[in-house]
């Protein structure tokens, strides 16, 4: 399963030069996430309302193209990775309507219970959940080839 979420640039997210600036793609990686995260029937509220956060542990993001003030892009995500102590995430970033990326990326994120701090067994504690996870990675094995 590939989430894909619709962004128009905003004035505030671009440059002196007119180009979205580099810090705004990990904020739109998040955006797709969320959604994706949803299309499972679940939300981060509820996650962390359980007892689990994701806390970021690596990012990678690669800049291809650019983007600009009020350019339509459509931001893909998917799960590229899991295991029962982390979840990996794919990002693609396109222009609407176009097939070339300008951007691709991933984020690697803990599973970590929010009171102590200290990773967690996801497919121990929330079985469900994580099978769920599962199969969205394996209804789409490699959606979009990373281009890094």
């Amino acid at each position: 399963m590939v989430s894909e979420s619709k962004v128009t640039v905003r004035y505030a997210e671009t440059d002196q030069m007119g180009i979205t600036h580099h810090s705004v793609y990990p904020i739109w990686y998040e955006l797709a996430r969320t959604d994706l995260i949803k299309k499972l029937g679940i939300t981060y509220t509820q996650m962390e309302q359980s007892g689990v956060i994701t806390p970021l542990v690596d990012l990678h993001c690669r800049y291809i193209g650019v983007s600009r003030y009020e350019d339509e892009l459509i931001v893909k995500a998917w799960v590229q990775g899991l295991t029962a102590a982390r979840i990996e995430f794919g990002y693609e970033v396109c222009r609407a309507g176009e097939s070339k990326p300008i951007n691709t990326g991933s984020t690697m994120h803990a599973w970590v219970d929010a009171k102590t701090f200290r990773p967690m067994n996801m497919k121990k504690r929330f079985p469900q959940w994580f099978e769920g996870i599962r199969q969205m990675m394996e209804e789409n094995s490699k959606p979009c080839p990373k281009t890094y």
